[in-house]
């Protein structure tokens, strides 16, 4: 049976937004005697925003655009705040008033392609992520949103090529990010067959950043290609003691188990993987899992345990 492998892409820094805007108009303040300014409105749905009340914000900020139509700042609040509650199709609509008011507006730009990458608009986020390039050459999020839509295209050597950009710019300060794009520049390198060069990337991910199970999840995914179903296993454990209900890991590891000769085993990873694809509705995974999973079984009779060296 070939494996279902299924690689894990890092959205972190394509969720990385551009800060939220602090400045504040410069309007008097209001009093119990007068109406609330803009700026009001606009202070009160950046207090909104840093405790996470997206749905307020937005109901803050479009108070404060009522009150003034060009209003660019609270444009771009209300954007990162419908990212955050995955209304891609609003976000958009803000973006594109705050690139008429600021055509050189690098956040808006990077937001909007966030936005489109979300909506499966890749071509429209490489767009963006192009002009953010072009005003604001040393913006690593953009060199890395860019290779993330250019792999969902299948254009893998040149989402190497923008992951390997925005190596060169990223600040050597943040070591999830830097271990996220050695991630996600392995899982190119995978797609184009390049195991060796992959699973450089993938250990050097994890090197960075011990904790990063999406990296053991692919390195193990390597590993199992390869035919190194011992190191495969390995990996998946690191994976899910991170991360337990990862149903992918489990089938994975129990395809591992499987080619092994540890039935027993593979077939409680692989109940564990049917149980979390049923509960996620992942009915096409969960039907071959099933599938799967009665083979082993119809063939324990005839099998007996392999001890693992």
């Amino acid at each position: 049976m070939n494996r279902c492998f299924r690689f894990m892409l890092n959205f972190s820094i394509v969720v990385a937004f551009a800060c939220l805007y602090f400045t504040l108009p410069a309007y008097p303040s209001s009093t119990p005697d007068t109406q609330m300014t803009a700026g009001d409105f606009f202070k009160l749905g950046v207090e909104k925003m840093l405790n996470s009340d997206y749905i307020l914000a937005v109901k803050d900020f479009t108070e404060a655009i009522q009150l003034k139509s060009n209003f660019t700042a609270a444009y771009s609040n209300r954007c990162l705040a419908y990212l955050q509650l995955e209304d891609y199709q609003n976000a958009v609509a803000d973006c594109n008033r705050v690139i008429n008011f600021a055509p050189n507006n690098v956040d808006a730009y990077l937001n909007r392609g966030l936005a489109h990458y979300r909506l499966g608009d890749y071509q429209a986020a490489i767009a963006d992520n192009n002009q953010v390039t072009a005003l604001k050459p040393h913006n690593f999020k953009a060199y890395y949103n860019r290779g993330v839509a250019n792999a969902m295209l299948g254009n893998y050597q040149q989402a190497i090529s923008d992951y390997n950009l925005a190596l060169t710019q990223i600040p050597q300060i943040s070591n999830q990010l830097l271990a996220d794009i050695y991630n996600d520049r392995g899982l190119a390198h995978f797609q184009l067959l390049n195991l060796q060069t992959a699973l450089l990337d993938f250990s050097t991910a994890l090197r960075i950043d011990p904790n990063n199970y999406r990296a053991y999840y692919n390195r193990g995914c390597v590993c199992g290609r390869s035919g190194d179903n011992r190191s495969a296993i390995a990996d998946f454990t690191a994976s899910l003691k991170l991360h337990p209900n990862n149903a992918h890991a489990h089938f994975n590891r129990g395809v591992a188990y499987h080619l092994l000769g540890y039935k027993q085993a593979a077939i409680t990873d692989l109940q564990k993987a049917a149980d979390n694809f049923a509960f996620h509705k992942e009915t096409a995974a969960y039907e071959k899992t099933l599938d799967f999973l009665e083979n082993i079984r119809r063939q324990l009779p005839f099998l007996s345990e392999i001890a693992l060296l």
